[in-house]
């Protein structure tokens, strides 16, 4: 077996957040990094692969290389030719699982970014490579760009391979994620529920409302709840997840843009200013208090990063 150039004892510190996607008319292409953190200290060991998880995820999750982490981190490996040390990594995760806030998306980037960490001064990661190996890893970018660079992000797949754009939110924007206590959603069934085809009116609508979006976002938090509005994914999936649909009726009967959180079953709520992010938090205790957990979240904006550890000694 090749010897790999990472020498033993090699650290990395990894901090990644969580995601919310589609935003409602944005399906597959809007993202948003959230303040809701992985994190992961990642070692170069003589062999073998090792994961501790604490927090989200613990006792659930695998702890070999078929950890999503470790086996994306593995894969960067792999996709840049380099043969990988032995593993362990330790994860301290606050990403809910199964609730459409982005936490595969975050296990990729971040075992990607722990690749990245342990190749420091061996090789050099552009954002278009992290990017490209981890959408190969989840099969579309709409999670995976806002997790590795932060902000409102605009994905797309051109011929050379997945791309974004990333934007800065209005300042005015304030956000309310209400995560159910005990429900879930795999992605897997909810892209099961999509239509092969849509009707022209209803594409239209949505591009009309996704553009809407942007504005309303970068420059007219005003324009939100309009904005919001979707005929593509959240009425097929409405079935699959009751306890969402009825939250969603109730909030925007009140005037609140509220849409699924990417797959669901959370609920993302878009704000214009601070006292409607406190309506909505009011609306939701009223509707069923101890059924949904109410975050107030921003925009993370600075993404996933990575930082050298110092080496363990041998």
């Amino acid at each position: 077996m090749a010897t790999s150039p990472v020498k033993v004892g090699t650290r990395a510190h990894v901090v990644v957040p969580g995601t919310t996607a589609n935003l409602g008319p944005g399906f597959d292409t809007l993202g948003m990094a959230l303040t809701l953190y992985d994190e992961l200290e990642v070692v170069a060991t003589d062999s073998g692969v090792v994961v501790d998880v604490h927090g989200v995820g613990e006792g659930d999750v695998p702890g070999d290389e078929t950890n999503l982490v470790a086996s994306s981190l593995l894969f960067a490996f792999q996709k840049v030719g380099i043969t990988p040390p032995g593993i362990h990594l330790t994860a301290r995760n606050t990403i809910p699982h199964g609730r459409g806030l982005g936490s595969s998306g975050a296990a990729i980037v971040g075992g990607v970014m722990a690749a990245k960490g342990l190749l420091a001064g061996i090789y050099s990661f552009s954002d278009d490579e992290l990017l490209a190996i981890a959408t190969e890893i989840e099969g579309h970018p709409d999670n995976i760009a806002p997790s590795l660079f932060g902000g409102l992000t605009i994905a797309w797949v051109a011929e050379g391979g997945p791309r974004s754009k990333k934007l800065h939110v209005h300042r005015g924007v304030s956000l309310l994620v209400a995560i159910p206590v005990t429900s879930s959603m795999s992605t897997r069934l909810a892209r099961s529920l999509q239509p092969e085809t849509v009707p022209h009116a209803d594409a239209i609508f949505n591009l009309s409302r996704a553009s809407l979006l942007i504005a309303a976002l970068l420059d007219s938090p005003e324009l939100l709840f309009e904005a919001t509005e979707d005929k593509l994914h959240q009425t097929y999936r409405a079935s699959a997840m009751p306890e969402t649909t009825e939250l969603l009726t109730v909030l925007r009967a009140a005037g609140h843009a509220a849409v699924v959180s990417g797959a669901g079953p959370s609920v993302l709520v878009l704000c214009n200013e601070p006292a409607a992010r406190l309506a909505a938090a009011d609306v939701i205790a009223d509707h069923g208090k101890d059924a949904w957990e109410v975050h107030l979240l921003t925009v993370d904006e600075r993404g996933a990063t990575v930082e050298a550890l110092p080496a363990l000694a041998d």
